[in-house]
């Protein structure tokens, strides 16, 4: 397993040829025992369908609402009258129900390492993906601002690893955009030095660039690629996961975690959850493979998720009524899961609007009863540190705390 030491000592191996190795190195070296708090996003693109993911089995109308689509009620409860999907949802506390494809992450639930907080999002109304998947992202409702919260979460340190901020795809997110120093990594076993002496060379232009923003983020992105493939040399422990690619996602972020290569941000992404037809099969296999991701990647990381808070959102709901494609549309309400040794797990959070039609947000999607902000705002306060949420979630003021972290 490779150790903070080990990391440390290897690091400043790599980077020796490059003179001085950068101060949050040597910071780093002398305070080895000090543990750095991690967030986790993970993003959800497509509008997940809450209403069966976390099924509210305990609500009559239910049933009436989705025919077809429906999940039983887990084995021994009353029938609910839902519909013929084979095994039935599995009971978390006599009223919601996991997917029966989400069975990893039903031990989480037991040790108290994971919550579910229903009927959250965003207050706007947008139906539009692309808007508001760029209004949560921003932090924002109605407006995108230029830079992203989980980036304003994290305050500018000139000296910070130029892994402290990373998106585990391709290209950086909206949300870690701004003016703390952030970079995407895609596939982290291929984003490497590659020839030496072309590197040399653009090293060199970087350095002698007159544009001091330029210089230091190709400073940045070639210490970030010694340090990564020092981490990537380095196994992984026995019970390895591979669960798509968010489970390959967070495999690669596991290392990056193990090897104390200085993380404080992370994100993540998986696309698929617009389901406008033929829901349930497709569902399945998705939730199979984001829950086994989300379990592996808890396993992986052993005592070190004492330090880790993860956190699920999906930029907004669907229909609670199916359509006639065995399928649901564009919503509103849906739920964010929150994950790691510090959550008070166990338990759903947030206050249940019913689905009656009455109870309905425009008398057709479950209404936003918790402001997605509301709790992010105590991740970043609880488990950050950083009290100004002001900043990082601008004109919005949390109410009292839902209580989702431990003392």
């Amino acid at each position: 397993m490779l150790t903070r030491r080990f990391f440390l000592r290897g690091s400043a191996i790599v980077m020796a040829g490059s003179g001085t190795a950068p101060a949050w190195l040597a910071r780093a070296a002398s305070a080895e025992s000090k543990k750095r708090k991690i967030l986790v996003v993970i993003f959800q693109r497509g509008a997940a369908d809450g209403l069966n993911i976390v099924i509210p089995f305990g609500e009559k109308r239910y049933r009436d609402l989705r025919p077809n689509l429906g999940i039983a009620a887990p084995s021994g409860r009353p029938d609910n009258g839902a519909g013929p999907l084979s095994g039935g949802a599995i009971d978390l506390d006599g009223r919601f129900g996991l997917n029966p494809a989400m069975r990893q992450l039903k031990p989480l639930w037991d040790k108290g390492q994971l919550a579910i907080v229903e009927a959250s999002g965003s207050p706007d109304s947008s139906r539009s993906h692309f808007d508001a998947q760029d209004y949560m992202e921003s932090g924002t409702t109605s407006k995108t601002l230029g830079d992203g919260w989980l980036n304003r979460a994290l305050p500018p340190e000139p000296s910070a690893s130029p892994l402290r901020a990373v998106a585990m795809n391709k290209q950086l997110p909206l949300t870690l955009r701004g003016e703390s120093n952030a970079i995407a990594l895609g596939d982290a076993q291929q984003f490497n030095l590659g020839n030496q002496e072309a590197t040399a060379i653009l090293q060199s232009m970087y350095a002698a660039s007159k544009d001091a923003r330029v210089g230091r983020t190709g400073k940045d992105a070639f210490e970030a690629m010694k340090l990564i493939e020092s981490v990537n040399k380095a196994p992984l422990g026995p019970q390895g996961f591979q669960f798509g690619e968010l489970g390959t996602e967070l495999q690669q972020l596991a290392r990056l975690i193990k090897g104390d290569a200085g993380v404080e941000a992370a994100f993540a992404e998986i696309g698929g959850w617009d389901h406008h037809g033929n829901e349930n099969q497709q569902l399945s296999t998705l939730l199979n493979q984001f829950s086994g991701a989300l379990a592996g990647f808890s396993q992986e990381m052993g005592d070190r998720m004492e330090d880790i808070v993860l956190v699920t959102m999906s930029e907004f709901g669907r229909t609670a009524a199916e359509n006639g494609d065995a399928g649901t549309d564009h919503g509103h309400g849906s739920l964010m899961m929150v994950l790691g040794g510090p959550v008070k797990g166990g338990k759903v959070y947030g206050k249940w609007p019913g689905l009656e039609r009455e109870q309905l947000f425009e008398g057709r999607d479950l209404a936003v009863t918790t402001d997605y902000r509301t709790v992010l705002s105590e991740l970043v306060r609880g488990h950050l540190g950083h009290q100004d949420v002001s900043r990082v979630f601008p004109g919005f003021t949390p109410g009292d705390p839902l209580g989702l972290l431990r003392a």
